[in-house]
């Protein structure tokens, strides 16, 4: 089978259209056919090597498809169950495995391509609304890169549960779609101060919460936009890691928390999974939650989906469709 490998870290040239053997499920395991994979900036931080791999690597962890074999003792799933994962194991391919425990049933109203779409970026929006900085009626909240997959899909939870939220984006067109989200302002930084534009947005209090994927670029100017106590919720590193930093600057502040959340820790259990997948599931099919795929590339154009998400050409979620 056709499979998108990495044998040393590196840019997107090291991305190999390699043909390896069909993966052989073990116990406690799944083999999907993949109809979707996801494309996200965790793909291109082990593809870099910031995020260190054992090599060769295939790329990927989110797909959704249909189950083609199980392993041993695997009694929750059979043949032809459509499914999706956030943890599948080398989703770049035609055919990839996944742990029972990290896979959920696609309910009818619910296609593989939005299942590839919410798995990881969905579930990292819920928990981020619903947990990590739960979010209420009368709160404010920005969100960074609001355009992106995560972004469009945090902003519509956000409101969901009552908050008011401003995003940043780059370009008018991304800002069209920030608010079709349901943004209550938004700056667009490549033109503006995103800073100043907060402190309008709130008469010169600062938000409750930061929901940042940037890193690096967004940090300083991120610190700047919070309330005393407010949250500094870093769950991503588009631009960079965030460079070291001394504690005291959260009490100069204004005695600010900070937080670096992953969605392992937040899908510990499968009843946990099972319950950020519902909800998800559940809002899609009774349309109080749109997932706006933006592009789509065939598996061994993957360099290419890489290309687009690093330059920040895209908006909405990417998709491999092997």
């Amino acid at each position: 089978m056709k499979a998108i490998r990495i044998h040393e870290a590196g840019g997107v040239e090291k991305m190999r259209v390699d043909d390896i053997a069909v993966p052989e499920p073990g116990a406690g395991e799944v083999r999907l056919r993949v109809e979707a994979a996801g494309v996200n900036f965790i793909d291109t931080y082990q593809r870099s090597g910031l995020y260190p791999v054992k090599l060769p690597h295939t790329l990927g962890m989110e797909a959704a498809g249909v189950v083609t074999a199980v392993g041993a003792g695997v009694t929750e799933f059979r043949v032809g169950d459509r499914v999706a994962s956030a943890r599948t194991v080398g989703a770049y391919a035609e055919e990839a495995l996944a742990p029972v425990a990290h896979t959920v049933r696609l309910p009818e109203g619910v296609t593989t391509k939005n299942a590839a779409a919410l798995m990881l970026q969905g579930m990292t929006a819920h928990y981020l609304a619903c947990d990590t900085f739960a979010l209420k009626p009368g709160d404010t909240a920005l969100v960074h890169a609001g355009a992106g997959g995560v972004g469009l899909l945090l902003t519509q939870i956000a409101k969901k549960r009552g908050a008011r939220v401003i995003t940043t984006v780059g370009t008018d067109e991304k800002a069209a779609l920030s608010r079709e989200a349901g943004a209550d302002a938004v700056c667009i930084y490549t033109r503006e101060s995103f800073p100043e534009a907060v402190k309008a947005f709130t008469g010169g209090r600062g938000v409750d919460v930061v929901y940042d994927a940037i890193g690096k670029d967004s940090f300083e100017g991120t610190l700047a936009c919070l309330r005393p106590r407010g949250m500094f919720v870093s769950y991503g590193n588009s631009s960079g890691p965030v460079p070291p930093f001394s504690p005291l600057i959260l009490s100069q502040k204004g005695s600010l928390y900070f937080t670096r959340p992953t969605l392992t820790h937040y899908t510990i259990t499968t009843a946990e999974l099972n319950a950020r997948a519902g909800d998800l599931f559940n809002w899609v099919a009774a349309g109080a939650l749109k997932v706006r795929i933006g592009t789509t590339f065939p598996l061994a154009q993957a360099a290419d989906a890489h290309r687009a998400l690093e330059g920040r050409a895209t908006t909405g979620k990417v998709l491999l469709l092997p």
